[in-house]
């Protein structure tokens, strides 16, 4: 697959751009400091309809999907948590989202879109 080069930036692009930036930030601190997830989704999920058509609409959703499926994936390792699964299971999503995170920055640090936005990796 060819990749598109850089768009140019407006006014816009940059406060998004700003805005993704922070979310990716707060995202990161929540892995420790869970709250700052929250924080970071509320932001996503009010900021996604200005980014359409930008290459930030697809930051929002990766960074949407992220928290939301994380957040599943821990109430099922704290349910199963009694039986051993779930220390695993909360390891496994704790290191997606890691994966999920550099990915997403790295396409956001070279001003171009997550490639698959809806995707799981």
């Amino acid at each position: 697959m060819m990749e598109q080069p850089p768009l140019p930036s407006t006014t816009q692009d940059e406060s998004l751009r700003t805005i993704v930036l922070v979310s990716y930030i707060l995202m990161a601190v929540g892995l420790f400091v869970g709250l700052t997830a929250l924080v970071a989704v509320i932001i996503c999920h009010i900021k996604r309809s200005e980014a359409v058509a930008t290459i930030y609409e697809s930051h929002f959703t990766w960074l949407i999907r992220t928290f939301w499926w994380s957040l599943l994936g821990m109430v099922i390792a704290a349910i199963t948590s009694f039986i051993g699964i779930g220390i695993v299971l909360s390891v496994v999503v704790w290191v997606w989202v890691i994966y999920r995170l550099v990915k997403g920055f790295l396409s956001f640090n070279d001003r171009r879109p997550v490639a698959d936005p809806q995707g799981w990796v």
